[in-house]
């Protein structure tokens, strides 16, 4: 390790320390920062750290450019932070890598190409069958409940209820614990995951309920980088605008819900607020965002609406 990355290592860990006890909860920006310092520490670079060689880490990694923008702004505050103790550090151009606007839709998956995807995850097992039997309770868990991906790796054995069948959702984004009722299929999904774990790791400290080949706790990239496999040996990459991500799960979720209550002929506008609930939304414009405008939700939508007018079209 080169004496920059050491000296790297340590402004990192102070700035992180730093605006967590100014309030912020800087969970993603503290991801990104302890990837810069391992970028570093790989490349065996001497130092210091300027615009170079923020783009260089950021260009590294297969993410949309709004990431990327997102990724070079907290090293832009960071080494504006780094500039008190090292005076050679860059000053970061904001304008390097702008933000676009024009945000591609999430890509809803049907039920068939679910399933594909929870058939593929099972099949990506690496050196350890334990790796696609993660990846697909995983997967199937988000699917089923609209969690936050990183809301399920966060989850530790003690969050998980299995008698009741409740999860306990700790250190959200908007930094408030909520619980979460789970459909008996996904509970008996989990039991036989958690049954399966504990005969592989028996000997594991890690309190994590989705555990890594290593028995520690899954990371945020080991999800990644098995996804993006189980993606492609599902057949799912293609000329989508956007590649699926785990997070679109979240979003099928959301539509799925509204589509059964329609099917039920619920009122669908006095399930938003539970819907927002259970997502975790402290605004309904944020559940909002997830309600994406597919055939199937509008075109029942619309049966609804003409349906209340006495049929007239």
């Amino acid at each position: 390790m080169s004496d920059f990355a050491d000296r790297l290592a340590a402004k990192v860990g102070d700035y992180i320390f730093l605006r967590r006890s100014l309030g912020h909860a800087f969970e993603m920006q503290a991801a990104t920062l302890k990837a810069f310092h391992r970028f570093v520490t790989k490349q065996g670079h001497p130092g210091p750290l300027t615009g170079d060689l923020a783009i260089a880490f950021v260009l590294a990694c297969e993410v949309t450019p709004n990431v990327r923008a997102r990724r070079h702004a907290v090293l832009r505050r960071f080494a504006e932070y780094l500039t008190v103790f090292d005076p050679t550090t860059g000053v970061l151009d904001p304008q390097a890598l702008p933000r676009s606007r024009a945000t591609p839709p999430a890509r809803i998956l049907d039920d068939a190409e679910l399933a594909r995807l929870l058939a593929a995850a099972l099949d990506v097992t690496g050196r350890n069958l334990m790796r696609g039997r993660t990846l697909y309770t995983l997967l199937g868990l988000l699917a089923s409940t609209g969690l936050r991906s990183g809301e399920a790796l966060r989850l530790d054995r003690t969050d998980v209820d299995l008698a009741r069948g409740i999860l306990e959702i700790r250190q959200t984004k908007f930094r408030k614990d909520r619980l979460v009722p789970i459909h008996s299929t996904t509970r008996a999904q989990l039991q036989a995951y958690a049954s399966e774990r504990d005969r592989t790791f028996p000997r594991v400290a890690s309190p994590a309920f989705f555990l890594s080949l290593r028995g520690g706790r899954l990371s945020s990239s080991g999800l990644g980088g098995a996804f993006r496999q189980a993606r492609a040996r599902a057949g799912l990459d293609g000329d989508h605008p956007r590649q699926l991500r785990p997070h679109d799960l979240r979003h099928r979720f959301a539509i799925t819900r509204l589509v059964t209550s329609y099917r039920a002929g619920v009122d669908v506008q006095a399930q938003l607020p539970l819907l927002a609930t259970y997502l975790g939304h402290v605004r309904y414009s944020d559940t909002a965002y997830y309600i994406t405008g597919t055939a199937e939700l509008l075109g029942l939508a619309a049966e609804r609406v003409f349906s209340l007018k006495g049929g007239v079209r």
